[in-house]
């Protein structure tokens, strides 16, 4: 028998992976785009690149770090609530779970009869999925979030400095931009194709702010006219 392709399962790193390598790539370039904008050479253009991945990528995983330990912490916080109910009220919170079967679409006696036999194999994990909506497949994991984050940054990053090291100095914006543009259409289209989504979607949505974003910070290296040796 065929099995069914299932995605959720890739939502906590695949998450933090696209972030990250389309953060890279699109705030690397827009900071060599910039920098380029007002510079006749090519090293303040590559070490502004390589000091954009360093701290970018460092940021990333950081944030995502935070974030997806307070998310943990919430998590925690509600299952030990729930746990305490469990042994001070174990009745109640039985006639809980029917009401949420009966309110899915169960008769009451049907959704008694589920209650008391997911509570008999286990009462915490029942309600942790049916009352919280906690899966173990989007379970926070702050460790695995921040080093996909940080990961994915790094190499997204790098493609911008790489073009940046032979790409010629005085069309480097033209190039970078280009090039970034290219970088995330495929990062868009692999995103979409491992995350079982709209590819034509997830390529528009990422070369409508990418090319937001470089824009922006073209226009600032211009309008500030200043020339760096």
């Amino acid at each position: 028998m065929q099995t069914e392709d299932h995605y959720a399962h890739r939502s906590g790193w695949l998450r933090a992976a696209v972030l990250g390598a389309n953060d890279g790539i699109l705030s690397t370039a827009s900071l060599i785009i910039g920098v380029a904008a007002a510079s006749t050479t090519r090293e303040p253009i590559i070490l502004a690149g390589v000091a954009g991945i360093v701290a970018g990528a460092l940021s990333m995983a950081a944030g995502e770090y935070v974030s997806v330990s307070s998310q943990s912490d919430i998590e925690k916080a509600d299952l030990e609530r729930e746990k305490n109910e469990l042994e001070t009220m174990p009745n109640e919170e039985l006639h809980e779970l029917k009401r949420i079967y009966i309110a899915r679409g169960l008769t009451e006696a049907t959704a008694l009869e589920v209650a008391k036999q997911l509570t008999a194999h286990n009462a915490l994990e029942a309600h942790a999925r049916d009352e919280l909506g906690m899966h173990e497949i989007t379970q926070a994991k702050p460790l695995q979030a921040a080093f996909s984050s940080g990961a994915a940054f790094t190499v997204g990053g790098g493609l911008p400095v790489l073009v940046a090291f032979v790409a010629p100095v005085a069309y480097m914006e033209y190039i970078q931009y280009a090039s970034a543009l290219l970088f995330l259409i495929v990062l868009g289209a692999v995103a979409a194709k491992t995350g079982g989504s709209s590819m034509l979607a997830a390529i528009l949505r990422i070369t409508l702010w990418g090319t937001l974003a470089m824009v922006a910070t073209a226009l600032i290296g211009y309008l500030f006219n200043t020339t760096l040796i």
